[in-house]
This record gives C-alpha cells, sequence and structure tokens, in this order.
C-alpha cells in the first residue's frame, strides 16, 4: 500500500466545520446562526450579485489567466503596477505559491501562535521547518521573532490584524521589525482584516513594498467584500517576487465568476462603508456585555474577537452554544473566537451565553 512521506502523515489537516443544515438535522434545531469563520455577515454587494448573474452566461469559457482587468483595478486603488500583483484562488494559494517558490527542503519559516493555521500545515508540505515563536501579549513577538532569524530562515509570517486575537502592529513596531530583518528574507503580512482596522496606529505595510523590499502583503474579497465562497485572494510585492511566484501558479487558476463579483465588488464602496459601522457598533455591544459578564476578551481591530475564559471549559461552552443553534469556533481549552455579527445575532449570542455561563 502507498504510503505517504513523513511529513505529510504528521500534518495536522485543518478540520472545517459541517454545514449549517447537516448540523441542524444532527441537532434537531432551526434557524441556526453562525459565528464561526469571520464572514460578513451583510452577504456581499448587490453589484457583486448583479455581476455574478451577467457572468453566468460566459462560464462555458475559460477565465481570463492573468486576471487583467481585476489587477489593473486593484493596481488602480493601491498606486502599483499590475506586474506587482498577484490574484489567487483565496489568499491560501497565493501563501502556498510562495512558499513552493521561496522556500526548499530544510530551510526555516517564522511565525507566531496562535496564528493563522494554513502558514505551518504549508511550510510543513514544502519539508521546510517551521519555528513557532509565542505571541506576547497577544500579539506577534516582533523582537523575538527577529532573534529567531538564522541563516536558514527564508520565511517569515506576520498576521495583521492576528487571527485568532485581532491584535496589530504599529508602524514604529514594524518599522523596528523590518530593519532587523536581512535581504534574501521574505516577510509576508497576511492583511486579510484590513479593511476592518480603525486604529490610527495601524502600520502601512504597503510603503515597504513601494520601497521594493522583501514583501509580500496578502488580502482578500473573503472578509469585508463578502465573497468566501467564491475563493479569490491577492498580494502585493514588488516585480521580482510576483514573476517568480507566477512561474508556480496553476493557469486560470481565479475562475471567472470569482473575477468578475471581485471587480464588482471594489466599485462599491457603500458597501464597504455599511459594512464597517455594523462591525463598528457590534464590537461596542460586545464590548460592553461581556464586560458586563466578567468575561475577559482582547479588543479586536477585526471582525472577530477572541474570548478567554478562567479554567478549562472553552469546549463546554461552545457545545452549549451549538445545541442552542449559535456556532462560534473553539480555539483551545479556555478560548474561543466570535465573530462580530449582525446586530440581532449579536443579541442573541450575549442572551445564550448568559443562558449558557450560569449553566457552567
Amino acid at each position: 500500500m502507498i504510503q505517504a512521506p513523513e511529513h505529510i502523515k504528521t500534518i495536522k489537516p485543518y478540520i472545517p466545520g459541517k454545514p449549517l443544515k447537516e448540523l441542524e438535522r444532527e441537532l434537531g434545531i432551526r434557524d441556526s446562526i453562525k459565528l464561526a469563520s469571520n464572514e460578513n455577515p451583510l452577504g456581499p454587494s448587490p453589484l457583486a450579485i448583479k455581476s455574478l448573474r451577467k457572468g453566468l452566461r460566459d462560464i462555458n469559457r475559460y477565465p481570463d489567466g492573468s486576471c487583467y482587468y481585476l489587477k489593473n483595478a486593484l493596481a488602480e486603488q493601491s498606486g502599483l503596477s499590475p506586474e506587482e500583483i498577484i490574484v489567487g484562488n483565496g489568499s491560501n494559494e497565493i501563501i502556498e505559491l510562495a512558499v513552493r517558490t521561496f522556500l526548499s527542503p530544510g530551510e526555516e519559516a517564522i511565525m507566531g501562535h496562535p496564528s493563522f493555521i494554513v502558514y505551518s500545515m504549508i511550510v510543513q508540505a514544502a519539508q521546510g521547518k517551521n519555528v513557532i515563536v509565542p505571541l506576547k501579549n497577544h500579539r506577534h513577538d516582533l523582537d523575538a521573532m527577529a532573534s529567531g532569524i538564522t541563516e536558514k530562515t527564508k520565511i517569515i509570517f506576520i498576521a495583521s490584524p492576528n487571527n485568532p486575537t485581532g491584535t496589530i502592529h504599529t508602524k514604529r513596531e514594524m518599522d523596528s521589525f523590518m530593519k532587523k530583518v536581512p535581504e534574501g528574507i521574505l516577510v509576508i503580512v497576511d492583511e486579510a482584516y484590513y479593511e476592518y482596522v480603525v486604529s490610527s496606529d495601524y502600520a502601512d505595510c504597503m510603503n515597504y513594498c513601494k520601497e521594493s523590499r522583501d514583501i509580500l502583503i496578502l488580502r482578500t474579497f473573503s472578509k469585508i467584500y463578502g465573497l468566501a465562497a467564491l475563493r479569490i485572494g491577492y498580494g502585493f510585492a514588488k516585480n521580482s517576487i510576483i514573476s517568480e511566484m507566477n512561474k508556480v501558479r496553476q493557469p486560470f487558476n481565479v475562475n471567472y465568476l470569482a473575477q468578475t463579483a471581485a471587480l464588482a465588488a471594489l466599485e462599491d464602496e457603500n458597501h464597504i462603508t455599511k459594512t464597517r459601522k455594523i462591525n463598528e457598533r457590534g464590537k461596542k455591544y460586545l464590548f460592553r456585555e461581556l464586560k458586563a459578564m466578567n468575561i475577559n476578551f482582547i479588543p479586536t481591530e477585526a471582525n472577530f474577537i477572541y474570548i478567554m475564559f478562567e479554567d478549562n471549559r472553552a469546549f463546554q461552552i461552545y457545545n452549549d452554544l451549538l445545541k442552542r443553534g449559535i456556532i462560534v469556533r473553539p480555539m483551545g481549552p479556555r478560548e474561543i473566537r466570535v465573530t462580530i455579527g449582525l446586530p440581532r445575532e449579536n443579541k442573541r449570542l450575549v442572551e445564550t451565553l448568559k443562558t449558557v455561563m450560569r449553566n457552567v
């Protein structure tokens, strides 16, 4: 019987949640709400939906393999050239392309923990070595990450805002960190939740890109744009980095409908503004209610909240919420992550959490 090599066999796979309808059938519940995957509760832009309906007529044709129109729109928005942009089947694919392009077997990638699990999975699959640096005060410990650089280091992952903690890094912190990173190391800054940030201290990493530093900035249409099911993300980097990644990118990696919807979503500023306002209102409401319940949490700059309990009851609380039709994401024995939803969803979460906490 054929066997996978050891570096593949020992990967801990990402375990997705069950479909909503299946969970409702199994648990005998209805009208459940999903607050587990950091999706936009408003859904996609009406302009994106309109473009999808129109685009259905052309799905017999292969998509534009270069994402020409989308890259030009992103270039105009960002101030970069189309040659400094790569589009992928979600930002996950761009992470994989970067690792496959720049990391050889035995070389190292530095990343924080807890952070996005996909980083370590892809590095291990490429026979690289994961160098894990624990977070400090729920934020990437940039000093420790810089100290961990060796001659084998090839990639450094930084999520800002970080998933699952929702924390960011300031311009001063990133400037200091980037000065410590030698040439020849690719810094991948994952900004999947970039559009939700309201802090004026947030580091603008695009400046490093425009300075031709060895940096790759990741963004996505899955979160604030509400196109998670279409799987489309993008990255910014200097031309020499993008051109190498394009050598390992599969032809037609981004489907036509995803490109069409993303292009339309970029034009709908009203939808983005409305989404931000709902998220900010929901954030303030949940902060206030969690404080009133004496539940610890990390102030977030994203569209989710990292909640921490004083003892090992996170999985019990997760299951009790699930039985009552509320799906959140367990992150450990003491932690859950909750997506900020619509006002009625946030209110239902708070009321249900109060009941669950009393029972626990």
